[in-house]
């Protein structure tokens, strides 16, 4: 039986994604910050763990607790939406420390293992915004953005241990908690600058304009995945939702 390492998997993409691999015959650890037992189905194929993936001592104690490990799924990560004259420093860094920084931290957890077996795959969720970018979206946009960066290099000097490293680039999801958490965090910070007010007015226009569009569900993400952990054969690159893959083109 093959385990897969997931993290953030309190909600969205990634509690759906542990539902998926756990449905199909594989040992789950499941991560997040706070650990609830009531948001998956019992299993003895199923462990639950406190994980915050910008402590070192957290992630290794995960780590060292799971035992041998075949998939690392880095889901886990924060929105954050404003114009860049409205972002404070600490935002951005916080945004960098776990979506970055925190990606980094969690695949070099893995790797020794990973290297030692000359096998392992880990397979990083990002986000369709690094395809086409948009209005007030841009310190998150730039610590996913280097995620890609980060994986597609990754991936080059990994390879030879035969070791693969994919990216899964989720589009609008709606159904999620990403806007409702990440406009939250930007009413806690004090809001919309006044000055940008006609471009914000602008941006949530055309989104209403967008709400019967083609979006991306946590299925969706879940499956794509799900082809990265477990086909050799997919690309680097795999866009998830209708959406995604319409900007993928």
């Amino acid at each position: 039986m093959k385990t897969v390492l997931i993290t953030g998997c309190s909600s969205g993409f990634g509690l759906e994604t542990a539902k998926l691999f756990l449905d199909r015959g594989w040992r789950v650890v499941a991560t997040m910050r706070t650990p609830r037992q009531d948001l998956l189905p019992q299993s003895t194929n199923l462990s639950i763990m406190g994980l915050d993936i910008r402590d070192p001592d957290s992630i290794r104690a995960v780590v060292d607790a799971s035992g041998p490990i075949d998939v690392l799924v880095n889901n886990a990560g924060i929105g954050w939406l404003n114009a860049v004259e409205g972002t404070p420093l600490a935002m951005v860094r916080d945004l960098f420390d776990t979506n970055t920084i925190g990606t980094i931290a969690m695949t070099q957890a893995v790797l020794p293992q990973f290297r030692e077996r000359r096998a392992g795959v880990i397979v990083n969720v990002t986000s369709s915004v690094t395809l086409k970018p948009l209005a007030l979206l841009s310190a998150y946009t730039a610590s996913k953005a280097a995620v890609n960066a980060f994986t597609e290099s990754a991936a080059l000097e990994l390879a030879p241990f035969d070791i693969r490293v994919r990216l899964v680039l989720p589009g609008r999801a709606p159904a999620t908690r990403f806007g409702e958490t990440a406009r939250a965090r930007m009413q806690e910070q004090g809001g919309f600058p006044e000055a940008y007010s006609a471009v914000v007015a602008g941006v949530f226009a055309g989104w209403e304009q967008q709400a019967d569009a083609e979006i991306t569900t946590a299925s969706d993400v879940a499956e794509a995945v799900w082809r990265a952990a477990t086909d050799p054969s997919s690309p680097t690159r795999l866009p998830a939702g209708a959406d995604a893959l319409a900007l993928a083109g």
